[in-house]
């Protein structure tokens, strides 16, 4: 597999940040009450971003060597699976969150500020759910092997 490139997630970020500018901005022309996310989910995101690298954790020490038990396989690739599934979800938030912060800041009546912490909350563990994403999988590579590799002769490649 392919790592999650940063310029992928950077776009996710933007997408969903304009996304959630011009949502708010119709939300508040049609009348209705804006975007709070609610306090407990940036518990909820950094207890996410806790779980995936507790997962991560038992695979690097198997592949630093640091570890006598073999870890299952497919454990490791369901791990993998799931640090590339919170990095993109994570921009998603990010970007998400943030158009909600630039649209509250641009409004010439500030939010409460229980609003402010709110959105600044999912902000922040939605950078976090991207940095553990991120660093459990920078763990997940299979380490060189000693002996060379032997190019395939038909011209197959190896992904």
């Amino acid at each position: 597999m392919r790592r999650t490139s940063i310029p992928l997630l950077i776009t996710l970020a933007i997408l969903a940040g304009v996304i959630g500018w011009l949502g708010q901005v119709a939300l508040t022309a049609s009348g209705s009450a804006t975007i709070v996310p609610p306090i407990t989910l940036t518990a909820g995101l950094v207890a996410v971003a806790v779980a995936v690298v507790g997962f991560g954790w038992p695979i690097r020490q198997s592949v630093r060597g640091k570890r006598d038990r073999a870890v299952n396989p497919f454990f490791a690739m369901r791990v993998l699976v799931l640090a590339q599934a919170c990095n993109l979800v994570g921009a998603l938030l990010t970007g998400g969150s943030a158009g909600v912060l630039l649209y509250d800041f641009s409004r010439s009546v500030q939010p409460p500020t229980a609003t402010l912490v709110a959105v600044i909350g999912a902000a922040i563990g939605s950078v976090c759910v991207v940095v553990a994403g991120l660093l459990v999988e920078s763990w997940l590579r299979i380490p060189p092997s000693d002996d060379t590799e032997v190019e395939p002769e038909h011209g197959l490649q190896h992904s």
